[in-house]
């Protein structure tokens, strides 16, 4: 049987090129989207293998109703992609609480609910793989997207745990961390603050300018990554996190050697927080 593939946040960037590429390769994808208006395009190209939902990942009420629509209509879910997401710039001091929470809805929580509803359904067939996806920015830390940032190890930490739980019941996690693409996630779908101290400048408002100057011109083409996600998804051993681009794997590697610089310089104060050994 073709597997069936059920996509959040298909409206731009990679979930529409990945439910564009599921579809052209022959699989069945439920398409999902706020505003089914903005997909209806890719439902009249394939309108024997799409399902186009209408699924705002922060109702609850909504993730179950489009759940429930997709078993029933293909019978099952054999891939998850949580997509959906916004991102929002500012340093942490001049962050506005009901932005930051709003991207912690969509980002995190809506994430995990989706995910929660999915999942009695791929335990019941012992079978399945979710694809979560984060950033490098959920590896490495940028000035100017802090919460973002925060929201993205979010994802990472709750993929790994989930990792280890749903291994033995024959479902698969994989992370999946792409460094600049071009996408839609540096224009319209992330918000500026209002509030601007100058003393970030040099920091955070020159990396958010850098970012918003290079919206469009990002060297990662989400058509590609598109067919990575499907490779690892056919792969016999897909991996827990697949970076995504030539800049997150350079970013992975710094923050690694970060990481080990300063491990290995405080090992010693690390150890000696411990009680002392028992001869």
């Amino acid at each position: 049987m073709k597997k069936v593939w059920f996509i959040t946040g298909c409206s731009t960037g990679f979930g529409r090129a990945l439910a564009n590429e599921v579809l052209a390769q022959g699989y069945n994808a439920v398409v999902t989207a706020r505003n089914t208006a903005d997909i209806a395009d890719i439902a009249s190209r394939y309108p024997n293998t799409a399902l186009v939902l209408s699924l705002d990942v922060t109702s609850t009420t909504a993730i179950k109703n489009a759940v429930t629509r997709a078993i029933e209509h293909f019978g099952q879910i054999d891939v998850l992609v949580n997509n959906a997401g916004i991102g929002y710039f500012a340093a942490v001091e001049e962050s506005e609480d009901a932005e930051v929470r709003k991207m912690f809805e969509i980002n995190v929580f809506g994430l995990a609910n989706v995910t929660k509803e999915v999942l009695p359904y791929m335990r019941q067939r012992r079978s399945g793989h979710i694809l979560n996806i984060a950033s490098i920015g959920g590896l490495r830390s940028f000035p100017g997207v802090g919460f973002y940032n925060a929201t993205k190890y979010a994802v990472d930490g709750l993929s790994e745990a989930l990792y280890k739980e749903v291994a033995p019941l024959g479902i698969k996690v994989t992370i999946v961390a792409p460094s600049g693409f071009r996408t839609d996630w540096a224009g319209r779908s992330a918000n500026n603050s209002s509030i601007q101290i100058a003393d970030y400048a040099t920091t955070a408002h020159k990396n958010i300018n850098d970012i918003r100057g290079y919206s469009g011109k990002q060297p990662g083409d989400p058509v590609k990554a598109a067919k990575a996600m499907i490779q690892i998804v056919e792969s016999e051993n897909p991996p827990l996190r697949l970076l995504l681009g030539a800049a997150a794997l350079r970013g992975a590697k710094a923050k690694l050697a970060e990481l080990q610089h300063d491990f290995e310089t405080w090992a010693t104060v690390t150890e000696g927080a411990d009680y002392p050994k028992e001869e």
